[in-house]
Formats: C-alpha cells, structure tokens, sequence
C-alpha cells in the first residue's frame, strides 16, 4: 500500500505544479496538435493561447471555456463593428470574414480571405446568396460585381489597385446608404469614387452636377447614377453608350425626347458608336451652362465642338439646334409650321398615290370584265 502511495504522490505533485505554473502555447498545442501547424502560420502566432482564451487557467481544461472576444486586443474594429450594418446579422463575427481565429492570415497574403482579390468572394458568401439576400432585404450584387469592369479588371487581370468591396463600403464600420456618415450614401458617392478617380472628381465638381450637389440638392446626380453602382461596364462600349443617352433622358427628358428626333440619335439606335451622344456635346464629368465661356456648347465653341465630327464646321453650320421641338409653335414657329406643311406634303403624297392605285385596280377590273374572250364572246 505505501508503495502504491510513493508511485501516486510524485505524479499527483508534478500535475499539481503543471496546474499551478502559466500555461504555454506549447502546452496547448500538446493537445490541438491539428490547430498546431495552421496556428503559427497565422498572425496570432505571436500572441499566447491565453492571451485570448482567458478563462482557461489549468490544464487539462474543463469543457465549454467561455467565448474568446476580439475586442479585447482590436477595440477599434469592434467598435466600428457594432455601429455598422453587420452588428445586427444574424451570426455575424469577425470569423465569418476573417476565417478560423486559429488561420487568419495577413491581408498581404494572397492566401487570406481579405486579400483584394479573394475580398469579393469572401463578401459574396453573404452578398450572393440570394435567399439570404431576400431574407435581409437586400440585392444581390455578387454576380453583379464580378461581371462588372472593376471586377474583371480585379479577379481576371489581377489588377490589385481595382475597386473590392472594402474600397466602396469600408471595412468594419459599413454603414447603410441611407445614413449620411455612409460613404456610399448619395452625398458622399464623389469623394468615395473620388479615391481612385481623382480627376473625374474634380471635373465633377466644376460641373453643374457637382455643384448642385455642394448646394444641398439630394436629386443631383452622382457617379452610380449614370456608371450605376455594381456593374459599372465600359463605357466605350456600344451597348453602355446607346443605354446611357437614356440615363440622362431620365432627368433631361424634353432634350431626350428632341435628341430622338435627330439623325444622331436614330443612327445611335442601330448600334453605332461613332455619332454623337449627350457627352460628345456637352462634356462627360464637368459639364457647364452653355453660359459659361468654358462649355462645350457655347456659342463661341460650338465650332470646335462639332468640328470634332463635322470638320470645318462654321457659325452657320452650328446655328442648326439639336433641341428645337417641332411640337412647340411658341418657341419655334418656323420649325413647327415647316414640320406641318411636310406632314400635310408626305399625307397629300401617299394620299394621292394610294387613290391613284385604287382607281387603277378599279379600272384593271373594269378593262377585265368587259375584254373579248379567246372565242370572241365576251366574259360572262
């Protein structure tokens, strides 16, 4: 008995003091040796096992430690975090972006789930499932954004620098459009695109849209209105060219509607790209009145401006105007009285024409009926 007793004691000290002394990485290791290799390949191999474990103070453990939190070390994301979008999604941790506490990789590998070209398709777990779209009310815009121009230019040519989720949205503290602090709110959309398209920005802003938009007008159209906000394409493409003169239709609507009664616009509409749209006349971010010396339209630059067309283009020429409304007699009574006279002219025409092969069928089966017959009779 005293011998079974002199085997016991030594092991029941030597765990006794185990329990007793700081627990280490290794310690734990000893038992997650499946966490092992994935743990010091991540960027918390650097910080003890304990460091976030804090309820675990002997070892063995006992079952069900309480829940590692990530504020206690990223107080700032957290934060962030709690103010955003995701505070409220059902299951939403800092996992569900960043993967496993135990592989989280810096963003400079190209192995982590945050790396600019993996960004979309981590985002897109969430943002292209559809039902969980449906679910919180929201679009899916994952299919969206990889068939897009900044998606291509991403994922397929590897362009790192191209816009990812992060670039529009941020990162912790994503915020919903409708809040004015969101960088994606209508207010802000500019200087979020602003970041990678700086010279688009300021001529934006030199613009009459830009500023209206500085002056407080909420309907002022910003970048996504007319590059939309997920499938932004090329906008050297015919069908990105013929869709976009419609855009601005949206606003413009009477100059849309006598834009649709030019050679310009009907050439347009059979896919041409090389024919005028809204922006070869008017500019593309820094539009003007035509009141400014500086506009495209201007008086004094109207020869310049369609001479990029209509080369020797001269002050007669350019009298013609793109916008005279054939319908208003008040403003253009010589147009409207014209385009009436040529409508009665064409009616009078094709009237005519029309009686005249009426009367010609008539005849012929007139002429037909009283013709001799091969026998000398007449038809019957």
């Amino acid at each position: 008995m005293n011998s079974i007793a002199a085997l016991i004691l030594p092991l029941l000290v030597g765990a006794s003091a185990l329990a007793a002394a700081p627990l280490k990485n290794d310690d734990c290791l000893s038992c997650h040796e499946e966490q092992a290799a994935r743990f010091k390949a991540s960027v918390h191999s650097v910080v003890g096992c304990k460091d976030c474990h804090a309820s675990v103070n002997a070892f063995p453990h006992v079952e069900g430690a309480a829940r590692v939190k990530c504020d206690g070390c990223h107080t700032d994301s957290a934060k962030a975090l709690t103010g955003s979008v995701h505070a409220s999604a059902s299951g939403q941790t800092c996992t569900t972006c960043h993967g496993s506490a135990h592989d989280i990789l810096p963003a400079s590998n190209p192995k982590s789930a945050i790396y600019p070209s993996n960004l979309p398709r981590t985002c897109g777990v969430c943002h292209g499932d559809a039902k969980l779209a449906k679910k919180h009310g929201i679009s899916e815009v994952y299919s969206l954004y990889m068939d897009s121009i900044h998606g291509f230019a991403l994922t397929k040519d590897g362009l790192l620098v191209a816009a990812s989720c992060s670039s529009c949205h941020g990162s912790h503290g994503i915020l919903s459009s409708k809040d004015p602090k969101s960088r994606t709110n209508q207010a802000n959309i500019p200087a979020t695109c602003g970041t990678c398209h700086a010279g688009p920005k300021e001529a934006y802003f030199a613009g009459v849209h830009g500023k209206s938009l500085e002056a407080g007008n909420p309907g002022a159209p910003v970048c996504t209105d007319c590059h939309t906000a997920h499938q932004i394409a090329n906008v050297r493409t015919a069908e990105w060219q013929t869709k976009t003169t419609a855009t601005c239709g949206g606003c413009h609507s009477e100059q849309y509607k006598t834009y649709g009664d030019t050679f310009h616009a009907q050439v347009s509409a059979l896919g041409y790209v090389e024919t005028a749209h809204c922006w070869d006349c008017h500019g593309f971010h820094d539009i003007l009145p035509p009141s400014n010396p500086k506009s495209m339209v201007a008086r004094a630059n109207l020869p310049t401006t369609c001479g990029k067309c209509h080369s020797g283009a001269s002050l007669s020429f350019v009298s013609y105007q793109p916008h005279a409304d054939s319908h208003n007699a008040e403003t253009y009574p010589a147009l409207h009285y014209s385009a009436v006279f040529m409508n009665l002219l064409l009616a009078s025409v094709l009237g005519f024409f029309a009686l005249h092969v009426i009367l010609w069928f008539v005849r012929s089966r007139f002429d037909g009926r009283n013709s001799p017959a091969p026998n000398g009779r007449g038809q019957e």
